[in-house]
């Protein structure tokens, strides 16, 4: 499932810079959002965060380290504030509110808040190669069910 939405890069002296953006979440994968940046270059920006983090920050501050979200106002709408940490320097852009809360009511329907782990379909031996390394081994292969 994936929102397409015009996010606002804040530069410090000018007008914000508008960015295209996607924000896509997968139950294969459902405590993350994935957000992808069209920045107008070969390779687009992608981060990964907590769908916990962005839920959070529609109402109050939220996350530490890297990813910081939060709600505000610009310009007279309600906005959501993504503040991106790197080695290269940090991003602080605006969303359109409206467009996250959508999405992420969307995402809850699919996994409510707090039911991740039931939609996590894991191989451990798989995940860690330990059913390659049993047969190479010539032992039994742990059966798993399908």
């Amino acid at each position: 499932m994936a929102c397409e939405t015009i996010l606002r890069l804040v530069v410090p002296d000018a007008p914000p810079l508008p960015v295209p953006a996607e924000f896509r979440y997968r139950t294969s994968d459902p405590y993350a959002v994935e957000a992808i940046f069209h920045t107008g270059q070969s390779e687009h920006p992608t981060w990964v965060f907590g769908r916990e983090i962005i839920t959070a920050g529609l109402r109050t501050h939220a996350g530490a380290g890297d990813v910081k979200i939060w709600p505000s106002m610009s310009a007279g709408s309600k906005t959501i504030c993504i503040s991106l940490n790197s080695p290269e320097g940090t991003a602080l852009l605006e969303a359109p509110r409206a467009a996250l809360q959508s999405f992420l009511r969307r995402t809850n329907e699919l996994v409510p808040l707090g039911t991740e782990k039931e939609h996590i379909n894991l191989d451990v031996d798989k995940v860690f190669g330990l059913d390659t390394a049993r047969a190479e081994e010539g032992k039994p292969q742990a059966k798993t069910e399908q």
